[in-house]
């Protein structure tokens, strides 16, 4: 594999483009199609997306480094929410371009609030309104944007569909080109910088997300212990962490079946983004109230 290319190419462009909004508006299902391939996890339910997920798309125009964060949130009692607003706000020290998406058809008192803070910005910003496909009027979807929307604030405003992809081609035109000319920094073939062992446990977490109900997502994370590829094999040890023993014993589920279909989705995943077979074992320990404890949010790789 080549080494990084040091900056400098004028044929070329290279950045970094940030990802922001609240929860539950497309972000991580946007940068999942602009890769084309599964890379950040995507569920039903906010606050899916803990950690920076860094993107890299790597084209004949450049090189676009997307960073897929949590959404933003209003209140922020938990150590785990304060720690992912941190996220979200840290990425815009060093990106050429923020995307800020909301979603059709409503602009919440939290789309503002994120609106008020990207105005103090001295970078461009592109308003995305995004789940275009469920406003079907375009009458209402014009109304909207014309009396809901501060558009004079934003470099560009496009509306698209994450999900079914309309209007995401011409993002991404409009996005390279805000970008500087420079020599790329990734090899053409890498799609992000997180490792496979963090990817692991995000993909055991989605799983766990998808078929737990209410609040128990939000009350478990998950560390891996191992992560070792042998003989085209790849071996993976998770811990799964919740905060009550109620909480692990619905994540068994009766006779271990939750946790069976847990690890059957994730592995999976895991099998489709490593393109290996996989060997997974998961257990389920109990950390009380780790989500409300900073130690603990660094010992579990909330850092």
């Amino acid at each position: 594999m080549n080494q990084p290319i040091t900056p400098g190419d004028p044929q070329g462009r290279f950045g970094y483009v940030a990802l922001i909004g609240r929860p539950n508006v497309g972000k991580s299902t946007l940068l999942n199609h602009i890769l084309g391939q599964k890379l950040s996890i995507v569920t039903a339910k906010p606050q899916t997306t803990r950690h920076r997920i860094t993107g890299i798309k790597t084209t004949d125009e450049g090189q676009v480094v997307y960073l897929d964060t949590p959404g933003i949130h209003a209140s922020a009692g938990r150590a785990l929410n304060r720690y992912m607003n941190r996220v979200a706000r840290a990425a815009f020290r060093d990106v050429e371009l923020v995307l800020f998406l909301v979603e059709a058809g409503r602009m919440t008192r939290q789309d503002h609030k994120i609106a008020e803070m990207l105005e103090k910005l001295d970078i461009p910003v592109f308003l995305v309104i995004n789940k275009i496909d469920t406003v079907p009027d375009r009458t209402e979807l014009l109304k909207f944007v014309a009396e809901d929307v501060p558009q004079d604030q934003f470099t560009e405003v496009l509306m698209i569909s994450a999900s079914h992809g309309d209007g995401v081609d011409d993002l991404e035109e409009k996005v390279i080109a805000q970008l500087p000319f420079s020599m790329p920094f990734y090899d053409e073939d890498q799609i992000t910088d997180r490792s496979e062992r963090f990817l692991a446990a995000e993909m055991i977490r989605e799983a766990l997300t998808e078929r737990l109900h209410q609040e128990l997502p939000y009350a478990l994370t998950v560390e891996i212990e191992q992560f070792k590829r042998e003989d085209g094999l790849v071996r993976v040890a998770a811990i799964i962490w919740v905060e009550r023993d109620s909480q692990k014993q619905i994540t068994i589920g009766k006779g271990g079946q939750v946790l069976k279909q847990v690890g059957r989705r994730a592995r999976q995943s895991m099998e489709a983004l490593f393109d290996s077979k996989v060997f997974l074992q998961t257990h389920v320990k109990v950390s009380k109230d780790w989500s409300r404890s900073e130690r603990l949010l660094e010992k579990f790789g909330y850092d």
